[in-house]
């Protein structure tokens, strides 16, 4: 009897960390690993990853990761997967070259890990699971889709994609593959959601090159284009188009200018080497200014707006944009940018900037809409459609355009992250199974999770402040050796109160004197105790609950 397993650790309810795992009885292979970015309330956090403790309980089980393209949303959190679990890692050869720069990024040994460049001219043989590779048309070169072949039958996966024909040829969707896979007999399509909302099939960029062209044609002077380092295709488009009206091209993002970078060393992006420019610091002699150029502000998420901000206040280093300058904003917003996205549009029109607003409707999107999404449905007949890489809305977008092409609903389970879905001889069993699944929230480059203490006190920060108790104590004499300095930061202003600065030196004494009478002095409870008298008084002449620092110098250590 066999028994095969679909949950996922991530992409599930959410826009992001998608990692999803196929298990057979004796094998796990894993498809993606990628991170989210946080809302604002998280203080601090730079991304959220999957919880891995599933997989590292099984790891002797797990055969690869199999990774579908270089966007971060899947392959960012394979840096903590691999300190975690040394797995062989199957990718494009530019997913593995994007990969392996954000690898050594974050202090990996890249010879201390496996990797096997894929194509779809191959299948891939795991025991009784043969794997098969497709390539789809996203923005980003060497997408792939994937078709894991078991005894049961195949379940394909069908991340990020659309069937825009209008496209150069490393950006092509390999039909022929797709229809030899689909001659199989296919139990289960796992196909992402994003754009199940969207009605019609995903358009072209006609609407933009009539856009782009317009604004290049009325521009006088200098051209500044705000493009999401991810979006290679947009960034090929900027650069076409600049050539075709002789300008120079200047690009300034650190990370996209590794990404430009690894792109043109394998082909991928054409830039002529006449026509870069490499920017230096302004100063009294240099200004940048460039008339005939372009400039390419990219990044990832809030960054373009950043540089834009500080380029228009004339704090950038590079560029100061001028009256005289056309900003093309290619950046709609996405989840988690709205309000700086607002912010910049408003700074930009204060200084009078001449701004030009690319409509996210004449942007081609990079996912299935609902038309492409009944193709592929339709290209393979599976027997089961499993929504994700969306949020609920998503999903069940993308449910309701199953059932018109005549599926049941049961044949399309809406998932959560963590719950299995299991088939048994090919049959649907269950449902109703979770596994450990979660969010790790990652500050930096830490290895560890943040914690919700951690994360309660960044929020009390930010909203209450912080006071700071010093002084210096002698513990043999029983006394305390100067009067306490007390140190407010985001709380209140000193100098307008100090009847209440007065009042929390007072409670530290008091605190002290009951301390003091003790045969021995217990510096934890003193502190704490210093920390409790303090913030039930200022809570109760204020209502506010900033975070109470002691610190207490034993002059005779």
């Amino acid at each position: 009897m066999s028994n095969i397993k679909f949950y996922a650790l991530g992409g599930l309810g959410e826009n992001g960390k998608n990692m999803f795992c196929l298990e057979t009885e004796e094998q796990i292979f894993i498809m993606d690993a990628g991170l989210k970015y946080p809302s604002l309330e998280l203080f601090g956090v730079d991304s959220i990853i999957p919880d891995f403790t599933y997989l590292e309980e099984n790891s002797k089980k797990v055969k690869g990761l199999f990774l579908s393209h270089g966007h971060e949303d899947h392959i960012g959190a394979v840096p903590r997967l691999l300190k975690q679990i040394n797995v062989p890692i199957y990718a494009s050869y530019f997913t593995l070259a994007l990969l392996k720069d954000s690898m050594e990024d974050q202090g990996l040994v890249i010879d201390d890990y496996t990797f096997h460049k894929v194509s779809i001219d191959e299948t891939l043989k795991f025991k009784d699971v043969k794997v098969d590779f497709y390539s789809t048309t996203h923005s980003i070169p060497e997408s792939l889709g994937m078709a894991f072949h078991t005894v049961d039958g195949t379940f394909v996966y069908s991340p990020d994609f659309n069937f825009d024909q209008n496209v150069s040829k490393v950006y092509q969707t390999s039909f022929k593959k797709l229809s030899q896979i689909a001659n199989n007999k296919i139990l289960c399509l796992l196909t992402e959601s994003l754009g199940a909302e969207r009605v019609g099939y995903s358009h072209s960029s006609e609407g933009l090159d009539y856009a782009l062209n317009q604004a290049f044609y009325s521009a006088e002077s200098r051209i500044i284009v705000s493009a999401f380092s991810t979006d290679l295709v947009r960034i090929q488009k900027i650069i076409d188009i600049s050539l075709e009206y002789n300008r120079s091209i200047a690009i300034i993002g650190r990370k996209t200018q590794r990404s430009v970078d690894i792109a043109v060393n394998l082909g991928y992006l054409k830039i002529p080497e006449e026509k870069l420019v490499n920017l230096k610091f302004i100063d009294d002699k240099n200004k940048n200014e460039l008339k005939d150029s372009v400039v390419l502000v990219t990044g990832d998420r809030h960054e373009p707006f950043y540089m834009l901000q500080r380029m228009v206040k004339k704090l950038d280093r590079l560029i100061h944009i001028d009256k005289e300058d056309t900003v093309i904003l290619m950046t709609p917003p996405i989840p988690g940018t709205e309000k700086i996205a607002a912010r910049t549009l408003d700074i930009l029109y204060r200084f009078d900037a001449n701004v030009i607003k690319i409509s996210k409707d004449i942007l081609p999107p990079a996912h299935a809409s609902s038309e492409d999404l009944k193709l592929l449905i339709n290209m393979l007949d599976p027997e089961f459609v499993v929504p994700v890489i969306g949020e609920y809305r998503h999903q069940y977008a993308l449910r309701d355009l199953a059932v018109q092409l005549g599926y049941d609903e049961v044949n399309v389970p809406i998932l959560n992250n963590g719950q299995v879905l299991e088939f048994k001889d090919g049959k649907l069993v269950s449902q109703n199974k979770n596994i450990s699944s979660g969010d790790v929230l990652v500050d930096g480059i830490l290895d560890g999770d943040l914690n919700d203490v951690v994360l309660r006190d960044r929020e009390l920060l930010s909203q209450d402040g912080v006071m700071l108790i010093v002084a210096n104590v002698d513990a043999r004499k029983r006394k305390v050796l100067n009067e306490p300095e007390i140190v407010s930061r985001g709380f209140v202003y000193m100098k307008e109160n100090e009847e209440l600065i007065k009042s929390v030196q007072e409670i530290f004494y008091s605190v002290s004197e009951k301390i003091f009478k003790n045969k021995y002095v217990d510096w934890r409870v003193y502190k704490d105790n210093v920390k409790d008298g303090i913030s039930k008084f200022l809570y109760k002449e204020t209502k506010r609950r900033p975070i109470i620092i002691p610190v207490i110098i034993d002059t005779q250590l």
